[in-house]
């Protein structure tokens, strides 16, 4: 059911002003957390929050460097991998008080996720992973696809460093994968470009290069792998990797297309995610 998401209350605390974390829809309900992908910030989950406010309490934050983030925080050496970005997650947890937390993340994100339900498993009931991809790098040696060669990433590299903001408004509508609908690709480049161009570099870099996938095994919280069924950034053989390596993982092959369901198909993607919720503990 479609509701109201209500009021947005932002959240007092230093990790909370550091990264803009805020509050919506039932106070008592159980937690959802969000966590919004490379180049966005918290509102790209507008869409989606209003099919969860009359029964859940969702708490939404922006990534260091996104949004409204408190950017004179950046740390060059927490921020060097997805590691001080899993931390802020169990932070943003930890100064809230939440517990038994859904937590629905998106693309990059989705990595940080698996590495702070690793870190702080009782943290947590379940992951949502919208659009999941352990490693975007294809790997001949097992014949891993990750959906980019080293020739692509050496192309992307230096679009990067020639302009970013060029890089942005080309890359961002192929990322969306809508082109029935070109004003969300023109979203999210306007996105992209609020970012500070250093960190959006530094994080894409890290996305990119770094390979998550010896990470899965150790995974035991009940996890929910959401694919589009054409994506530009993850190719359909990534979701049958993570099925296999993510224990107790449910994969759900969606009809939305794109790399960003929850803004391209929100009903479809909430849909999705209340269907495979697991009860409150």
């Amino acid at each position: 059911m479609r509701t109201a998401a209500g009021p947005t209350e932002a959240l007092t605390g230093p990790v909370a002003e550091r990264l803009h974390v805020t509050s919506t829809g039932r106070p008592d309900g159980p937690v959802l957390l969000f966590a919004h992908g490379f180049g966005c910030d918290q509102g790209m989950w507008d869409g989606v929050l209003p099919y969860f406010g009359d029964d859940h309490r969702i708490v939404r934050y922006d990534l260091m460097g996104a949004g409204r983030s408190d950017t004179t925080q950046y740390d060059p050496l927490r921020y060097a991998g997805l590691d001080g970005h899993a931390q802020d997650m169990l932070d943003v947890c930890a100064e809230q008080g939440l517990r038994d937390v859904t937590l629905v993340a998106h693309s990059v994100s989705t990595m940080m996720a698996v590495i702070a339900a690793i870190e702080e498993p009782g943290r947590f009931r379940q992951l949502v992973l919208v659009a999941p991809n352990p490693y975007f790098l294809d790997d001949p040696d097992t014949g891993y696809q990750g959906g980019f060669s080293a020739a692509d990433l050496t192309e992307v590299s230096a679009a990067l460093d020639s302009n970013y903001f060029t890089w942005a408004e080309a890359f961002a509508p192929v990322i969306m994968g809508v082109p029935d609908s070109p004003e969300l690709g023109e979203e999210l480049a306007a996105s992209f470009c609020r970012v500070e161009p250093d960190i959006a570099r530094h994080l894409l870099r890290t996305m990119f290069t770094t390979d998550y996938r010896s990470l899965l095994p150790e995974v035991t919280t009940p996890t929910l792998v959401l694919q589009c069924r054409a994506d530009a950034m993850v190719p359909p053989s990534v979701g049958d990797h993570l099925a296999a390596h993510l224990a107790g993982s449910t994969l759900v092959r969606m009809q939305a297309i794109g790399h960003c369901p929850h803004i391209s198909a929100p009903e479809e993607t909430a849909a999705a995610i209340r269907a495979h919720l697991v009860p409150r503990r």
